[in-house]
């Protein structure tokens, strides 16, 4: 993690605020490829796979139609019906377009929820290994970020009984992420049952990431609104950035309770106001072509055997790695070698090799390593290689 921000200059609202550590890798990309130097990238959180071609044709027929002004500040309503839709097709669950808000990425749609839920006083519970953005968004809404630690025999997930031992008088929710970055971790429909279960016998906010809902290689997509145990304190968070390799777009949304989709509403009409216009019609698009779900089908199938080369290469060092349910993460354990820590290691991989990874410091977990296999396609294998001698 970097330092955080302290300069006198500053309010005390970020104070506490450090910068992205992953966004920071990517700073160290960009350096070394202005000077030159070849980089293999493995700690992309993006898939490099081209956007499905009828979403930019929708784009395109978008400003050619004139559709170049504002929305209301909750998004098209043909857009929200659309993620309804698309959000009962995966949950059984009916939802209404009411119960949602569309944001400039899934990271709006967290700060606002955040923002909305949680203040001073509160404690919010963190699965960790865990994206360092949610604890940052914590902070900024002046809560407390409680990182809980999961269990490294299960792939890092939490259990109830993990989270029941954590929490305070003071907790009043939790962010769970499933598939998980960076472990790459599902979490069963049972196991999701019993936390949130949980949840609603102490009255948390549950804030549900499943940006990577539609990437799970070992069952079929669901989500947390499609479970038998409800708790109505519940929020969702989608996009299409990384089922549709639409990051660039910045199309994410928030489905809940109407009046707390209101409150975020009414946040985002101060901040940043409606998504792009255009970006709206192309996720539109993304969600209601058949020729983009077949592109996105596509995009898991190369995934799943770039999982499987990746996983037999860690096999073959006698690597610890979480199993990667979905998303597109490695996420391995670096501590037993003669390197050091996970800094170390990844120092070494750039300097030797040129390859980059993500220290598993970012995300609570000393002594690890996210890799992602969603980047370019000649880059994957040079890349794998390096990390197997350096594990050697």
């Amino acid at each position: 993690m970097t330092s955080p921000l302290s300069s006198q200059a500053f309010s005390s609202n970020i104070l506490r605020l450090e910068h992205s550590a992953t966004l920071a890798v990517a700073s160290k990309v960009r350096s070394r490829r202005e000077k030159g130097l070849r980089v293999i990238d493995l700690g992309l959180g993006e898939p490099m796979f081209r956007t499905p071609a009828s979403v930019n044709a929708a784009a395109v027929q978008a400003i050619s139609d004139g559709h170049t002004h504002y929305t209301a500040v909750e998004g098209l309503s043909s857009l929200r019906a659309a993620i309804a839709k698309d959000t009962e097709r995966v949950s059984g669950r009916g939802v209404k377009p009411e119960q949602i808000v569309v944001t400039t990425g899934s990271k709006q749609a967290l700060f606002n929820a955040c923002f909305v839920l949680f203040g001073e006083g509160d404690d919010v519970l963190i699965p960790t290994p865990a994206w360092p953005t949610y604890s940052q968004m914590v902070t900024l809404a002046r809560a407390e970020p409680v990182a809980v630690r999961g269990d490294s025999s299960n792939d890092w997930k939490v259990s109830a009984d993990i989270l029941a031992s954590a929490a305070t008088n003071r907790t009043r929710g939790l962010v769970l992420n499933s598939p998980c970055n960076p472990t790459g971790a599902v979490y069963s429909p049972a196991e999701l049952e019993e936390i949130v279960r949980l949840a609603a016998e102490r009255g948390w906010w549950v804030i549900f990431d499943e940006i990577y809902r539609d990437l799970i290689y070992d069952a079929e997509p669901g989500s947390i609104m499609g479970l038998n145990v409800s708790n109505s304190k519940t929020i969702v968070i989608g996009g299409v950035a990384k089922n549709f390799a639409m990051t660039g777009w910045r199309i994410g949304w928030a489905i809940g309770p109407e009046d707390v989709v209101g409150a975020m509403t009414a946040v985002q009409s101060n901040t940043t106001s409606n998504a792009c216009t255009i970006s709206q019609y192309a996720a539109l698009e993304a969600l209601t072509s058949q020729d983009a779900a077949a592109e996105r089908r596509v995009m898991l199938s190369v995934l799943r055997a770039r999982r499987q080369m990746a996983l037999e290469l860690l096999d073959s060092v006698d690597a610890e790695f979480s199993h990667p349910g979905g998303a597109f993460y490695l996420f391995f354990r670096v501590g037993n070698n003669t390197i050091g820590s996970s800094e170390a290691f990844a120092s070494r991989l750039l300097d030797e090799h040129g390859v980059v990874v993500v220290p598993g410091s970012a995300f609570g977990a000393e002594g690890w390593i996210r890799a992602s296999y969603a980047g370019l396609e000649e880059d994957l294998a040079v890349g794998l290689n390096a990390i197997a001698s350096c594990l050697r």
